[in-house]
């Protein structure tokens, strides 16, 4: 009998007890109904060398609404479905870096139990103090010498702060899953979920801005192989 590498993987994923994933996926994008806020411009002077990093104004991320009439920084990911399955936890590390005293990513996902890699691109002091309730917050500081640091969450929990304390305009949500299934839209407001097993599944899209942009949640069904696909519709509720 002939084995291939493909039965070889099915017979250690049986063995493992871990799921393979699929070969669906979810695409979509998020739409913005209305006139979105004005960016509220970030004043740095405090700390020289945050303002001498830029050449241009640095605009707040909390709510971006892209030139094509759709939201940035929207948090995708499978909520229900997946019950039962279990997945490998990826050995790239997630990077979140302080580069011109700003966060970056603005929105992130990471496994429980995958590497957070923490830079400090910056020549000045942060200060990296964690808002998480469900996994031991953190808080410790980075001096300009000491350019990296690990971290690992060990429980799934929803979107948190992680802030700078030595300047406060700088926040990060990250969010903990125990599936791969999430992604964070780009500046055309598209997301797309790759290797997606078959099945029926709720997913979420999660904005920072919370009760002015409240969570929204649709049901899709992925067939092996296939690319189903869904759009998220956000209108920025009156003050």
């Amino acid at each position: 009998m002939k084995i291939t590498v493909r039965y070889i993987t099915l017979i250690a994923a049986l063995i493992t007890g871990t799921q393979l994933w699929g070969q669906g996926s979810i695409t979509g994008s998020v739409i913005f109904e209305g006139k979105g806020p004005r960016m509220r411009t970030i004043k740095m002077g405090a700390d020289p060398v945050c303002s001498a990093a830029h050449t241009e104004p640095v605009k707040s991320e909390s709510v971006v609404v892209n030139g094509n009439g759709t939201l940035k920084n929207v948090l995708v990911s499978i909520s229900a479905g997946l019950d039962g399955m279990k997945f490998e936890i990826p050995e790239e590390p997630v990077i979140l870096d302080q580069n011109g005293c700003t966060y970056t990513p603005h929105v992130w996902g990471v496994m429980a139990g995958q590497t957070v890699e923490i830079r400090n691109s910056d020549a000045t002091l942060h200060n990296i103090h964690s808002q998480s309730k469900q996994n031991r917050a953190f808080n410790f500081a980075m001096p300009k010498v000491v350019k990296k640091k690990n971290h690992t969450f060990d429980k799934s929990e929803d979107p948190f702060i992680i802030k700078c304390d030595v300047h406060p305009w700088m926040r990060t949500w990250a969010a903990v899953f125990d599936h791969p299934f999430y992604t964070v839209t780009d500046d055309t407001g598209k997301f797309t979920l790759e290797n997606v097993p078959a099945g029926t599944y709720t997913v979420k899209a999660w904005h920072e801005s919370g009760k002015k942009l409240p969570a929204q949640t649709l049901e899709v069904t992925v067939s092996d192989g296939q690319a189903a696909s869904l759009d998220f519709d956000f209108t920025r509720t009156a003050k």
